[in-house]
């Protein structure tokens, strides 16, 4: 059906204005939004993520977290930092970030772009097949100049060479450019660099710096929304569960063989900033 404001030409009479004055009808409005929230490959799985349907409890670190997520929202785009929302997995840190990301797509028209970590490395580096007819810097335009871009999961793909050299062109051409990113990770935030399990040495002491610089770090744990079964769990369930689980941290995932080396004293593993200081 037409819309009874602009008969689908995207302009419409101001109201109150001189007859000959027109504005840009909110049915375009609606429809740039919609566009530009196809383009920013959402998974299925998480397309209707809202920070209003975010099931919390009392739990101050996760209270805090969509506190901020909020502001951010509210400010974009003039916002100093990203977010970086760090902890076990099941938590809610997918939800938050997407929900951000369509939210700021939905009000403010802005080109946003949503991609787990290990899939957007995956698809630059299907990209050295000469079959194919895209090129790498195709696929890392979009993804380096998006107005808003969700990283998730952050640190889990295998440290390579290439791997570091591909994340930290992405981080710093974003953090020159002042883009605000959101990313998610497992890994802890501890200042351990002999811990291979932490977010400091997965990603490297260099992009773990322009981390600290371009996103406010909000760390938070809690119980695993995927082990309700039975539809969404209640704020009462929740509540209850975190009340009587211990802390929950990931699980140590490094290579035997990099922690072979590390414990022989040979720290540079191939990853961005090697040894500290080095």
């Amino acid at each position: 059906m037409p819309c009874e404001y602009c008969h689908d030409t995207g302009w419409r009479v101001a109201p109150g204005q001189d007859a000959g004055r027109v504005e840009r009808c909110a049915c375009w409005r609606q429809s740039v939004a919609e566009t530009l929230l196809s383009g920013a490959l959402i998974p299925p799985r998480y397309r209707n993520c809202e920070l209003d349907t975010f099931v919390t409890y009392p739990n101050p670190q996760l209270l805090q977290a969509l506190e901020r997520a909020r502001r951010f929202i509210d400010m974009f785009p003039v916002v100093d930092k990203g977010l970086l929302l760090i902890g076990p997995p099941g938590i809610g840190k997918t939800h938050i970030a997407v929900a951000v990301l369509r939210q700021v797509v939905l009000e403010k028209s802005a080109r946003g772009m949503y991609y787990d970590t290990r899939h957007l490395l995956s698809t630059i580096r299907s990209t050295y097949n000469p079959v194919t007819r895209t090129s790498e810097v195709d696929i890392l335009r979009p993804v380096m100049e998006a107005e808003l871009l969700v990283l998730d999961d952050l640190g889990a793909e295998r440290p390579t060479d290439w791997v570091e050299e591909t994340m930290n062109l992405i981080v710093n051409t974003r953090y020159n450019d002042r883009r605000p990113t959101i990313f998610t990770s497992n890994y802890e935030d501890i200042p351990d660099a002999e811990n291979l399990d932490s977010l400091l040495v997965r990603v490297g002491f260099r992009m773990h710096s322009r981390l600290r610089e371009m996103c406010e770090f909000l760390e938070y744990s809690g119980p695993d929304y995927r082990d309700f079964v039975e539809g969404a769990p209640t704020s009462e369930q929740l509540s209850q569960k975190w009340e009587m689980q211990p802390r929950r941290k990931l699980p140590a995932r490094t290579s035997v063989r990099a922690r072979a080396r590390l414990k022989s004293g040979k720290s540079d593993l191939g990853w961005s900033g090697g040894r500290a200081g080095g």
